[in-house]
């Protein structure tokens, strides 16, 4: 499928997802959110791992504020109910692993469509930031659910009152993250990390996501049960014969995803 606003790369069972509008920082349109869509749920039947990463000097800058005549005409119960909905729930739901490979500034939406992924690798020049009371609003698009699970209630009220920039650094050491690398190495590590999940138990990594998703809403005998249930499926998959075979091998596996 072509696309106008984003790129999509399948090599190796790495997808790459690139946000591409870079003469306005790769900022959310109405025609970029529904290929983000379609790019995860077409991607997701062939990647074994999806990559989201912006094209030039940012990540995402947010909501693009040219994508209506003027502020009143722009109905945002509307677009975040029928347009940024589908995009994060086809994210957060993939089949597959997700990660956010943060290239650059990730602000407002932008940030919170970086940390709706399983995974996010930031450069050390990227950022965050909840920039939503810069222009009146408060968080959206999955933030106010991501940051206090992430980064607990405390430094979320103040990510979201004060707007401030988070780096990419400071945002790995309070868990914002999963981890943040020199711009040197970026590329060639989050491609590393990529080809690490494309060679894995595709199956396996969906029960973790699952399972540690649902736990939130769990009590423990729920987890209990849902733990034995995933694990019971992923004791059925020829991922599962292979790893012991290979362990009993002295081996390395090589995982199918079946």
């Amino acid at each position: 499928m072509d696309y106008e606003t984003i790129t999509w790369e399948l090599a190796d069972g790495v997808g790459v997802l690139t946000l591409n509008r870079p003469e306005v920082m790769n900022a959310l349109n109405s025609q970029m959110r529904a290929e983000i869509t379609q790019a995860i749920q077409a991607g997701q039947q062939r990647a074994r791992v999806i990559v989201l990463t912006g094209a030039g000097r940012a990540f995402c800058s947010g909501q693009d504020l040219g994508d209506a005549a003027s502020a009143d005409e722009l109905d945002l119960e509307r677009v975040l109910r029928e347009e940024y909905e589908p995009m994060l729930r086809a994210l957060r739901t993939c089949a597959v692993p997700t990660v956010a490979a943060v290239n650059g500034v990730a602000a407002g939406a932008g940030a919170n469509l970086a940390l709706a992924a399983d995974v996010v690798i930031a450069a050390h020049s990227a950022s965050f930031v909840q920039a939503f009371t810069r222009i009146g609003l408060m968080p959206d698009a999955g933030g106010t659910w991501a940051l206090p699970r992430q980064i607990g209630m405390a430094k979320a009220m103040g990510a979201a009152l004060f707007a401030e920039r988070v780096g990419a650094e400071q945002a790995s050491a309070m868990g914002m993250i999963w981890e943040a690398v020199s711009d040197e190495s970026f590329e060639a590590h989050w491609q590393a990390r990529a080809a690490t999940l494309a060679s894995g138990p595709t199956l396996a990594y969906g029960a973790i996501k699952q399972a540690l998703r649902e736990s939130f809403g769990n009590g423990y005998e729920a987890q209990l049960a849902l733990e034995a249930r995933l694990q019971g499926a992923c004791g059925q998959t020829d991922d599962f014969r292979e790893g012991v075979a290979a362990f009993l091998e002295k081996r390395q596996p090589e995982f199918t995803g079946r």
